[in-house]
């Protein structure tokens, strides 16, 4: 069973790896992450794991916050100090809630409920609750006063300025489109496209080279930019994957 484990806090994640595998040392921890905007760019860019663990309350926000930027297909776990966000668990693709501190008895109930929804197949339809979008293929820009179909393909990279979302083609040309970046980062081929921060979506085939400085990635980009396109040092990683699998 591939796992994937989010936790801000270091000693917890410790603490939980090392229950899980003295548990059932066959469970493959396929990450650790500390953060929703580290767990949104891994869960875009990897397989589904088989099971989660989400602390509900993370560096930058609370983990009920993936949901809503990522479809989440596979049974979550949350673990946290505080009882007061059982029901909203409960809205989400929650198997169980464990106060911390977890003990090794009611990880392994956990574990025993997991599996006992395998065996009866209900984990199947568990990573089938979101449908799946049919990915876009075309954008309708406005060109004056025409309408102007640019095939997705033809996209290089989506930007946001003075809150507001451009896209711009292989031709360099820009158009403004109402769409949100967190929305576009949804509806496209996460193989093609790459959240690099809050500002820039980008197409793999628009990045021409990318270097690191402190920990923290680079990217040069054709048609290029005007400003700088940095991936944090926390999301590299995730990055380095990603083009490493395409």
């Amino acid at each position: 069973m591939k796992v994937l484990l989010v936790e801000d806090e270091h000693a917890a994640t410790q603490r939980l790896v090392h229950m899980l595998r003295d548990l059932d040392n066959s469970l493959n921890i396929a990450a650790t992450l500390e953060s929703v905007s580290a767990a949104v760019q891994w869960i875009n860019i990897n397989p589904p794991p088989d099971l989660a663990f989400f602390d509900v309350q993370l560096a930058d926000d609370v983990s009920f916050e993936i949901f809503k930027a990522v479809p989440v297909t596979f049974p979550v776990i949350f673990t946290t100090a505080y009882d007061q966000y059982i029901l909203e668990a409960l809205e989400h693709n929650s198997i169980d809630y464990l106060l911390k501190p977890i003990s090794e008895e009611r990880l392994l109930k956990a574990l025993n409920k997991v599996r006992k929804l395998q065996s009866h197949f209900i984990y199947q339809n568990l990573q089938n609750i979101v449908a799946e979008k049919p990915l876009r293929k075309r954008f309708l820009v406005k060109k004056g006063i025409d309408n102007v179909s640019i095939a997705v393909k033809n996209i290089c990279y989506f930007f946001t300025e003075h809150k507001l979302v451009f896209l711009r083609d292989v031709d360099g040309v820009t158009y403004m489109i109402d769409h949100s970046i967190t929305d576009l980062t949804n509806e496209l081929d996460h193989r093609c496209f790459f959240r690099a921060n809050r500002k820039y979506l980008v197409n793999i085939e628009a990045i021409v080279k990318f270097k690191s400085e402190n920990g923290k990635i680079i990217l040069s980009l054709s048609p290029a930019t005007t400003d700088s396109v940095i991936v944090s040092k926390e999301n590299a990683p995730n990055f380095r994957r990603w083009v490493e699998n395409q």
